[in-house]
């Protein structure tokens, strides 16, 4: 019985960061019941100013230089990830200890507790939770992580304003599937293990976290200080949504929306797991590449000057002579 061991030694309201509130019959694909009814039957938060997911407007979205280089601790280990579980809303890995976050401008280390994902429908719906510049890519991945200094407190992490530091990661479909990253296909392979809500397996296979965010520049992101994207809202999530995105094969975006079911094997399959777009907060956003790459001497400048003065120097010589 190791998942009942995991449970209670993280905390058992772990499930309810990402966060479900098991005292609230909400859910995504009934309309007496779906997001849009979530600031009615969860009013304590969801009802509230500072409400996530959002639309990121790149253009609006001003540098903040104090958003430095984040240090991820044990993100290279290949078995910090222990069980993956259906919770009949999403799809759920909870992590061993000693995952961690910090830097990137938090004001403090944050200790790892789960990462989950949203969806809607394969390549034909997408189903991210924030959308950049209005565009909405197939899949979101969540990094749920909680303040050090909370060990693992989860009541008290969603009753802090920065209690939880939340990293998303857009997944987009890949072009080359030749060198599509294994630890997805890893990843992928334990769905069939957990197609109805409440089941659960280990994860034996060697999977680091490192190994599902390949070909991601984590030094390029978005910040914004928003809530859980389920009920209860709860408004305690430091943001940072990165700005590339991983990339799998169509098939692994297919496979979510096809395989898991939000009850047992006659329920409907589980789609389109995600909260609409909540009114816009303030966003800032690291420097961009270009700008973090340039130097204080610009030589394509230089050279480009240079060669004008030849060409003019050519000029005025040949009229000369």
């Amino acid at each position: 019985m190791r998942w009942l061991n995991v449970f209670f030694a993280a905390g058992i309201l772990v499930s309810g960061v990402y966060c479900a509130d098991d005292t609230i019959a909400w859910c995504y694909h009934l309309p007496t019941c779906n997001y849009t009814t979530w600031p009615t039957i969860a009013a304590n938060f969801c009802n509230r100013s500072r409400q996530s997911p959002i639309d990121i407007d790149t253009n609006t979205a001003e540098v903040n230089e104090s958003l430095n280089a984040f240090t991820f601790t044990n993100y290279d280990s290949d078995n910090i990830l222990d069980i993956i579980i259906n919770t009949g809303k999403t799809v759920k890995v909870n992590f061993k200890t000693g995952a961690r976050v910090s830097g990137g401008g938090l004001s403090e280390p944050y200790d790892g507790l789960q990462f989950h994902l949203h969806w809607g429908n394969g390549r034909s719906s997408p189903g991210a939770e924030h959308t950049v510049n209005g565009v909405r890519h197939p899949m979101e991945l969540h990094i749920v992580n909680v303040k050090s200094s909370l060990n693992l407190n989860t009541t008290a992490a969603v009753n802090d304003p920065t209690g939880l530091a939340a990293l998303g990661f857009f997944i987009v479909e890949r072009e080359n599937t030749s060198s599509e990253p294994e630890g997805w296909r890893k990843l992928t392979s334990y769905l069939k293990d957990i197609t109805e809500q409440g089941q659960n397996t280990t994860i034996t296979e060697s999977i680091s976290l490192n190994d599902l965010l390949v070909g991601v520049d984590r030094s390029q992101y978005y910040r914004y200080l928003g809530s859980l994207t389920t009920p209860n809202c709860n408004e305690a999530v430091v943001w940072t949504v990165f700005k590339d995105p991983i990339e799998v094969s169509a098939d692994l975006i297919d496979m979510f929306g096809t395989t898991v079911r939000i009850g047992n094997e006659t329920s409907p399959l589980m789609r389109d797991v995600y909260r609409g777009i909540q009114p816009r907060l303030a966003v800032t956003q690291t420097q961009t590449r270009n700008e973090t790459d340039s130097s204080p001497t610009n030589f394509s400048g230089i050279t480009m000057c240079i060669s004008l003065a030849l060409i003019a120097l050519t000029f005025i010589l040949g009229n000369r002579y």
